[in-house]
């Protein structure tokens, strides 16, 4: 620990404390308290409600990135057609400008997905006897079934039926292929401008550094503090004064 100082806590700082089915079933009793609802069935609604939002901000988010990830892939492209000492320099600071973006995209959809699980989760343990399992049933199509035509069967379920896929997943994928094309890119034109230049030059040399450091740091500094906090308040007072 002492050698990873994110991971150093505030000595008023402590762990989580972990909880078991009962302490949770006792933070969310089931009995109405003078309230139409529960606390339970409050807790689930919100839930909901929170889980929808975590979706729609995921998409959101995946729309911010493939914007900048697109116009570096675009101006990377532009650039390839002008002068080849120009080109290189140009392709070099958009090759670091997309790989940071694509690097913090696919860390923004796993911090994303674990949020909405965070609230799936809460929603599967929220739905009790009082409440339909809704959540917790999932149905699906029967296969298709054809004696004389089986291939036609197996293409039709699948080709065009539905399949148990994750879409958030998925996009992780393409976030992860996205940063190896960067890399790509970047070992296509690294070599061709070090071969160029015979003495280091400092202004891209810390551009590869920053790059680098800043994609470490999307893993390292970038993660959720999972501790406990005293936090501090204060308060504003206002008063009218007579002239």
């Amino acid at each position: 620990q002492g050698m990873w100082p994110w991971k150093r806590k505030h000595e008023d700082e402590g762990e989580p404390i972990p909880l078991s089915q009962e302490d949770y079933n006792g933070l969310f009793p089931d009995e109405q308290s003078g309230a139409a609802d529960s606390i339970r069935d409050r807790a689930l609604k919100q839930a909901l409600a929170t889980r929808q939002f975590e979706i729609e901000l995921y998409w959101k988010r995946a729309t911010y990135f493939w914007t900048f990830i697109g116009a570096a892939f675009g101006g990377f492209a532009a650039v390839q057609a002008v002068d080849k000492a120009l080109r290189e320099e140009l392709s070099l600071v958009l090759g670091c400008l997309g790989l940071v973006f694509s690097v913090a995209w696919y860390c923004v959809n796993r911090g994303s997905k674990f949020w909405q699980e965070n609230w799936e989760n809460h929603v599967d343990l929220l739905e009790g006897d009082t409440s339909s399992p809704l959540f917790k049933i999932v149905t699906r199509r029967s296969k298709s079934k054809g004696y004389l035509k089986p291939i036609w069967c197996f293409l039709k379920d699948t080709l065009t039926g539905p399949a148990p896929l994750s879409v958030s997943k998925i996009n992780q994928l393409i976030s992860v292929f996205v940063v190896v094309i960067w890399l790509a890119l970047h070992c296509k034109v690294s070599p061709g401008f070090a071969s160029r230049r015979t003495d280091i030059d400092i202004l891209y040399t810390s551009l590869f550094l920053a790059t680098a450091l800043i994609c470490l740091a999307f893993f390292t500094l970038g993660r959720t503090d999972n501790v406990n906090y005293k936090s501090n308040a204060t308060r504003r007072t206002a008063k009218i004064v007579k002239e």
